[in-house]
């Protein structure tokens, strides 16, 4: 046997009954969702690069910020520029970290990580990953807290390939509890204009559209949970007309979703990545919906998958 650690670090396994996930040393990232051996997330090797991003933890930001460049409390800021070809810097600063474990039972896995005081990020932070699985499916809960001396400003998001079962993913359906669509440069990806409402728009996926030909690496914003939603959770679905589905719930803070359309995902070809964020590109930049924490404050939010069928 061999001694070598898989390229994302040592793998955790958890547990309930038929439900099982995987989750990464590096990355602290899903690796494996599934029950009965149904997968509900898109896989891949140990030994491999998560393709696409395939579920990464997006911290101290998600999706991008233009030309790495913000201010804090009036001082310029410049992160490395880790999509150099749209010249923006890209998903946080913890998709090749590896994470600590704090805890690993039979059904749940917890790991922090340090965001330490960098060039382009001066103030430090603590974010720790809880995942766990029950007869309902997979729950993952966030916590970030900061360690400095002045508050600071953060998003969150994650990078998960829902998957609707043994399904191909263009004959499945996708429906968005989002209300409107954040207009971006077709070669940076970056917002150009507000959101825009999604009424009478080929990109409104509140009622459900087949997955059949869409092409998307788009933001949508306004997902709100439906008023009569006994948990007031956010609800995403990627359904079959079998009856095979998934959906990914997320508390209101995930009050954003970026969908990116895979053709070539490995082993795979067309996968669809659903990405609840708390607020939207660039948004270190224009300030919308980012969470402030004060010296000491901590902060907690949680998002789920859920089989369905």
């Amino acid at each position: 046997m061999s001694d070598r650690v898989p390229t994302t670090g040592r793998q955790f396994e958890i547990r309930h009954d038929a439900t099982r996930a995987v989750v990464t040393e590096v990355g602290a990232a899903l690796r494996v969702f599934e029950v009965d051996g149904v997968p509900y997330s898109e896989t891949y090797a140990a030994d491999d690069t998560p393709p696409g991003g395939a579920g990464a933890v997006l911290v101290p930001w998600p999706n991008r910020v233009a030309d790495g460049r913000w201010t804090l409390e009036r001082e310029p800021q410049q992160l490395a520029l880790t999509e150099p070809e749209r010249g923006n810097a890209i998903h946080g600063l913890v998709r090749h970290t590896a994470w600590t474990v704090v805890e690993h039972a039979e059904s749940t896995v917890v790991l922090n990580a340090m965001v330490p005081p960098q060039p382009g990020w001066p103030a430090p932070l603590l974010t720790s990953i809880g995942y766990h699985v029950d007869a309902a499916g997979l729950t993952v809960t966030h916590t970030v807290e900061n360690l400095g001396a002045r508050a600071v400003p953060f998003g969150v998001g994650v990078h998960p390939y829902p998957r609707a079962g043994r399904a191909e993913t263009d004959e499945c359906t996708l429906r968005l509890a989002a209300g409107s669509v954040v207009p971006v440069d077709p070669e940076r990806l970056l917002p150009v204009r507000p959101p825009r409402a999604l009424e009478g728009s080929e990109q409104d996926f509140r009622s459900g559209r087949a997955m059949a030909g869409v092409l998307l690496d788009t933001a949508f914003g306004g997902a709100t949970p439906r008023p009569d939603d006994p948990d007031g959770k956010v609800r995403h679905r990627l359904t079959h007309p079998s009856g095979q589905g998934v959906e990914l719930w997320a508390d209101p803070v995930f009050g954003w979703v970026q969908v990116y359309t895979a053709d070539d995902y490995p082993g795979r070809g067309r996968a669809v990545a659903i990405e609840p964020m708390t607020c939207p590109p660039d948004a270190l930049n224009s300030g919308t919906d980012l969470i402030v924490l004060s010296p000491a404050e901590s902060w907690m939010a949680r998002w789920g998958l859920r089989p369905l069928g």
